[in-house]
């Protein structure tokens, strides 16, 4: 169903289930294009929010979504009868190394992995293999890639890479290569993010079990948890993905994340048996 070529096409597909929890309205399960389960999916929480409201006639506010990191709640705002934007709170980011999970052979300090030397624990020779031999390090001198590295969980795992151009970066070769390191013993969702200001940033993903996709919900969440937690973001920022803007808020008080962004139905259509 998520191939582009022989099916509708998509990042993977979610299922809206019943909540087996009796504080939740629905539930969702979100699979990846290659079969595997995700705890997680950020953008597939609004869109599992707003299939509730238009088609399963779900009125509750905050909607409770079950998902595999918990119950989200979700705010949202209406128009002509219809959901259009929601607003999720994500939950606390999760820094704890063993939680994330991301196995280094030296333990990071406190614990977590913030800004953390890059070359030590990802040797160059990985990219070698994956650029046929030429210099593994081309690219990253290309697109300015800062080597540095923030790991943390949205209730799935992310790596998160700064450099000074997104656009540059070779994304289909060295996207699966940091997602399967041995350090990431669940694999990781990988993140390159360029900061222009305090509070806009422009970020390309490499998903998880799927490859390049045009947004990563729980991705953007932390991407500004990383930018907040290195000094590189405010708190509060606008988050430009190649499928939109999230608005992404970590709030000092609280810790949580709330993402606030659009939910618009484009497909409608029955699977045949």
């Amino acid at each position: 169903m998520s191939d582009r070529h022989t099916g509708v096409g998509g990042d993977g597909i979610i299922l809206v289930c019943k909540p087996t929890d009796r504080t939740a309205d629905v539930r969702m399960r979100m699979f990846n294009a290659d079969g595997s389960e995700s705890e997680m999916c950020g953008n597939g929480v609004r869109c599992v929010a707003k299939f509730a409201y238009d088609r399963l006639g779900l009125r509750r506010s905050p909607m409770m979504v079950q998902t595999g990191r918990g119950i989200l709640p979700v705010d949202y705002i209406t128009e002509e009868g219809k959901l259009s934007i929601a607003s999720v709170d994500m939950g606390e980011p999760i820094f704890d190394a063993e939680k994330v999970p991301v196995e280094l052979p030296r333990p990071a300090p406190g614990g977590k992995v913030i800004d953390f030397p890059l070359g030590k624990y990802i040797p160059n020779s990985e990219f070698e293999v994956a650029f046929g031999g030429a210099d593994g390090t081309a690219w990253m001198k290309d697109c300015g890639l800062e080597e540095k590295m923030t790991c943390l969980s949205m209730g799935n795992p992310h790596l998160v890479l700064f450099c000074r151009d997104v656009s540059r970066v070779p994304l289909d070769i060295v996207g699966p290569v940091y997602e399967n390191l041995e350090i990431f013993p669940n694999r990781t969702n990988v993140h390159f993010v360029q900061v222009e200001s305090q509070t806009s940033a422009t970020m390309r993903t490499w998903e998880r079990g799927t490859g390049i996709t045009r947004a990563c919900g729980t991705g953007a969440c932390a991407v500004l948890v990383a930018g907040v937690a290195s000094g590189r973001l405010a708190r509060r920022a606008q988050i430009h993905l190649i499928g939109g803007d999230l608005d992404i808020r970590w709030d000092e008080k609280s810790a949580r994340v709330y993402m606030t962004g659009p939910a618009t139905e484009v497909f409608v259509g029955e699977w045949p048996d």
